[in-house]
């Protein structure tokens, strides 16, 4: 997706400036590789540890709180995103009567990507629940040290 966008953003900027004829579909296809590209990226390419994450307070605590915290933060997001679901699905059925302006597709297989990104973070965070109730709290997300140099942790 990257390549095409890049490949037509060329072609833009060729018949912008070579051939004084700008494509006015060139714009559109990119503005929609781009939005595909961050919902697919996110919902199956970036690692949970590769987001922004404010988490001084979340390493500061104990194991056994930050396991309760990464459960409310998964279950929030799982919680929020499946009641978004079906709204959001409506919205994006919709957009199959409207069309784009010069490529003709319709609107609800450009939007699409989305329900699909939400689906997947529904999964992600539905598996998150089980590894924390299994496994504990997360913290190799939060880790920017190579492991060998992490200090042993004291279980409280």
């Amino acid at each position: 997706m990257l390549a095409a966008m890049f490949l037509t953003f060329l072609l833009q900027i060729f018949s912008r400036y070579v051939l004084q004829t700008p494509f006015g579909w060139t714009l559109e296809f990119c503005l929609t590789m781009w939005i595909w590209i961050v919902f697919f990226g996110n919902a199956f390419i970036v690692r949970e540890r590769d987001h922004v994450t404010f988490d001084i307070f979340y390493l500061a605590a104990p194991r056994r709180v930050r396991q309760i915290l990464a459960l409310i933060a998964a279950v929030a997001i799982v919680v929020g995103m499946a009641w978004s679901l079906l709204p959001t699905w409506d919205w994006i059925d919709w957009l199959k009567i409207k069309k784009s302006a010069t490529l003709k597709i319709p609107l609800r297989t450009v939007y699409s990507i989305y329900a699909v990104f939400m689906v997947a973070i529904i999964l992600r965070y539905g598996w998150r629940i089980v590894d924390v109730l299994r496994n504990g709290p997360p913290d190799e997300e939060h880790n920017i040290l190579p492991e060998e140099d992490i200090p042993p942790e004291d279980d409280q």
